[in-house]
């Protein structure tokens, strides 16, 4: 786990209360110790999806590109 928090530039102690949280990259358990292991590929891609859902690296996610929205039953005055 250590080396997975220092490839995702995160605290071990972080990377521990994610998975817990399930909030974190997708992990497993290998061997009779039961360590916790990460994929290099699955991290990469749990970096990608950060990416995508953060609107400052999803131009469609912004809202400043929104068009602007009408509430329902309101009467723009001329």
């Amino acid at each position: 786990m250590r080396e997975a928090a220092e490839y995702l530039g995160l605290s071990p102690a972080t990377l521990y209360v994610w998975r817990h949280r399930r909030q974190g990259p997708p992990s497993f358990r290998m061997g009779r110790s039961g360590r916790v292991m990460y994929r290099i590929e699955t991290l990469d891609e749990w970096i990608r999806e950060q990416e995508q859902a953060d609107s400052r690296s999803n131009t469609s996610l912004n809202p400043v590109n929104a068009a602007p929205q009408r509430r329902a039953g309101y009467a723009a005055m001329a």
